[in-house]
């Protein structure tokens, strides 16, 4: 059977691509490998449904198999360098003084058990416990959060390795895994991320995540360690304490009997967010808006205490490892808007209110104490930018397409698509997305690309900082129920 041909795509670099791609030729020392870069970059940005070294080196010209796999396994470069310079390069070309940083993670389905990292885990992209590799990463709001086409890019990624594997010396062996990788939770690498975020003097105004990172407390202790704002969502389950009874139980000074050991300090009492939320009146609950969509303005409805995050109960004592009662902040508890619903003739009791409870989300926050409640929900919101970076990263530059088994190997294609997302991210700030789109997919920016002229520039016109807080208007509620 004849195997159908697929004509090559012309060896000359995209024009724009290439302007792009020139301050971060020094990073490779050879020029086959700078060559090498900008066709395996080009491949990524192609229309291949499955974007592997093999598939590229049969569509796109000036380049083979062996080229492409030397540049991921052997050829002399680093992608933390790499990520490095983009991130500088990228923050020079839209100046911003703040931003937010969002950490998550993403599932990378594989069959085989060779490849780095790969155990049946739970993964996002399955919904399930399946065979993949799981990546965290760092994405960068680096504008207006509420903007529904805001510019962000990502930072760096990093595999988090099972301890099948870190107890393994024989697959580390094969798999070429650096021997100073330990093991480490995905919160504990989010932290290193966020260091070396740090280290690459990006600007962070808060770190957002969602609750597989806010309910760990390590992490928590993490960020204030490190003094970082942060918006975290956290479970139903979280614990609290309240300000006013965590300075009262301060200022008690135990009874010594005369009898036996002195009576230790216990901690305040210990509330769940849920418990929390629910002793607030209805009165409470306030309707925010707080961003424009395609069909209209989006709102919620939103309302926010001050409370310390925490844990452990009274029975042990404040010096017990298991307590511990963080900094003041923000609970803030959202839910939607009710709707307005003509009375049925037979009407369904408790349903409305049992389905309305399932459907409060709650985060937790030590913005200032004169943060907006609509500040608190912007930033609650603003995981999206890194949901649609995997979405767009998977379905446009082949984030999950990689066939190799190394570490290394990994890591420089998790480099180099994040500089093909880059690449079209700038893109979209110079050519408008389609009317109508509120999230402008990167599917439409990519086919403008490659049909822009060839004079035409990267500048990045209109670029503008992140709004100011927002004065405080909030209404927030007495807390004497809370008691009771």
């Amino acid at each position: 059977m004849n195997k159908t041909r697929v004509p090559k795509a012309s060896p000359q670099p995209l024009p724009e691509l290439a302007t792009f791609l020139e301050p971060f030729a020094p990073l490779f020392r050879r020029h086959t490998s700078r060559d090498s870069m900008e066709r395996y970059v080009t491949g990524l940005l192609s229309d291949l449904p499955h974007k592997t070294c093999e598939t590229i080196a049969e569509v796109i010209a000036g380049t083979s198999l062996e080229r492409l796999q030397h540049l991921l396994t052997d050829a002399a470069w680093d992608p933390l360098e790499l990520d490095k310079a983009r991130v500088k390069r990228l923050l020079e070309m839209h100046p911003v003084t703040e931003g937010i940083l969002v950490f998550d993670d993403t599932g990378l389905p594989k069959k085989g058990p060779a490849s780095v990292g790969v155990a049946p885990q739970y993964s996002g992209t399955l919904g399930k416990i399946g065979s993949c590799q799981v990546v965290v990463s760092a994405e960068y709001l680096a504008d207006d959060p509420e903007s529904s086409t805001p510019f962000h890019f990502p930072i760096s990624a990093q595999l988090f390795l099972p301890e099948s594997w870190t107890e393994d010396p024989k697959r580390r062996k094969q798999a070429r895994v650096p021997e100073e990788i330990s093991q480490q939770t995905k919160p504990e690498i989010a932290l290193g991320l966020l260091d070396r975020a740090r280290q690459w003097e990006v600007p962070i105004q808060a770190v957002v995540v969602d609750a597989g990172y806010g309910d760990n407390p390590n992490f928590l202790r993490g960020l204030d360690a490190r003094q970082v704002p942060y918006v975290c969502a956290v479970e139903s389950t979280f614990g609290c304490r309240l300000p006013d009874e965590v300075a009262a139980t301060a200022a008690q000074t135990p009874v010594y009997s005369g009898r036996g050991q002195p009576r230790k300090p216990r901690p305040a009492p210990l509330y769940t967010v849920k418990q929390l939320i629910e002793a607030l009146p209805t009165s409470a609950w306030q309707t925010i808006p707080w961003r424009k969509g395609t069909k209209g303005t989006m709102q919620i409805q939103a309302v926010a205490i001050r409370v310390h995050w925490a844990t452990g109960s009274a029975l042990h004592s404040t010096s017990h490892s298991r307590v511990h009662t963080g900094p003041q902040g923000w609970l803030l508890a959202e839910r939607p808007v009710p709707e307005t619903v003509e009375a049925s003739p037979q009407p369904t009791q408790d349903a409305p209110q049992e389905k309305e409870k399932e459907q409060i989300k709650y985060w937790f926050s030590v913005l200032p104490e004169d943060a907006s409640l609509q500040r608190l929900v912007l930033l609650a919101h603003a995981r999206w930018v890194i949901e649609q970076f995997y979405e767009d990263a998977k379905q446009e530059c082949g984030l999950d397409h990689y066939q190799g088994r190394s570490w290394q190997g990994l890591h420089r294609h998790l480099a180099l698509v994040m500089l093909a997302y880059s690449f079209l991210m700038l893109q979209r700030l110079t050519l408008p997305p389609p009317a109508g789109k509120a999230f402008s997919p990167l599917r439409h920016t990519k086919l403008a690309a490659w049909r822009a002229s060839a004079g035409a520039a990267l500048a990045v016109p209109g670029s503008h900082l992140l709004v100011a807080p927002h004065p405080a208007n909030r209404v927030l509620p007495s807390q004497e129920k809370l008691t009771e």
